[in-house]
């Protein structure tokens, strides 16, 4: 595990599997997720793994007085991490919200790029029409932002919570992540996310603008989905996204939403097989 003082001036956490080899995987978590997520595919891999706890997640600083999320802040931590860590043959996977970042950061730095692997990855339904009313939901966020942090009782109760929401994930899992997810404070534990990020941002995701970094991609893209998700976007509207890369490919394995929690094994052969091309 490392802690980088990054160029954007916060320090990121980054779990690290050090093995020999010229190429790195990087492996990039979702809303909400953390950095831990990785740990059963990452122990598959066959070269050097770096997994980043984002901004605000897991035990990556927050942003201080004044500062938002911003999306593209990530992407610039993205690219500080992959500079200082990397070595000269890249591939970027990424889950979810972790998926728009990696390929945020593919279309910009294509030529560092050997292979990218989206996870549930093309995105959030397009939010055009938002405007006005946006902002101000965003404005008056900021009163409360920091003051909605839940207070768990127990680890159990962190569990039960973790499984509520992801029913596919096994008891061990569940464990773990709630053990390295959360801190303990006054009443119990508290989820190690900023709340800041539980509140609505002031920009839309515009779909039309995220087309504009796919096209970008030159390297080879594999999209894996989970056949049971109930967080992702219809049939068509994906095969729609997918086909804005030069060179995508598809996969669906039996797992929900979480696809690298519930077929650990499954997505780190697919990652090998496709980083050999």
């Amino acid at each position: 595990m490392t802690l980088l003082q990054l160029a954007t001036g916060l320090r990121y956490h980054v779990r690290e599997w050090d093995r020999p080899g010229d190429t790195t995987y990087v492996l990039v978590h979702g809303f909400s997720d953390l950095a831990a997520t990785w740990e059963g595919v990452a122990e598959r891999l066959d070269g050097h793994v770096i997994a980043p706890d984002l901004r605000g997640h897991g035990d990556s600083e927050w942003i201080g007085a004044g500062g938002y999320y911003h999306f593209m802040d990530y992407v610039a931590d993205l690219d500080d991490v992959i500079r200082q860590k990397a070595r000269d043959r890249v591939v970027l996977v990424g889950h979810s919200m972790g998926g728009s970042v990696a390929a945020y950061w593919a279309g910009t730095r294509s030529d560092r790029l050997a292979s990218l692997v989206l996870i549930e990855g093309l995105g959030p339904p397009d939010m055009g029409a938002d405007g006005p009313s946006r902002t101000a939901m965003w404005i008056e966020a900021w009163r409360t932002g920091r003051a909605k942090q839940k207070v768990m009782p127990t680890l159990d109760d962190v569990v039960r919570r973790m499984k509520r929401h992801d029913e596919l994930l096994d008891d061990a899992s569940a464990q773990r992540l709630a053990e390295v997810g959360t801190t303990a404070v006054d009443g119990g534990f508290a989820w190690k996310l900023d709340p800041l990020h539980n509140t609505i941002g002031p920009y839309p995701y515009r779909l039309e603008t995220a087309k504009k970094y796919w096209a970008r991609v030159a390297c080879p893209v594999l999209c894996i989905d989970g056949a049971r998700s109930k967080l992702n976007l219809g049939d068509h509207e994906r095969a729609a996204r997918r086909a804005v890369f030069a060179n995508a490919t598809h996969l669906v394995l039996d797992a929900g939403h979480a696809v690298q929690r519930h077929r650990p094994a499954e997505v780190a052969a697919a990652i090998l097989e496709h980083a050999r091309r």
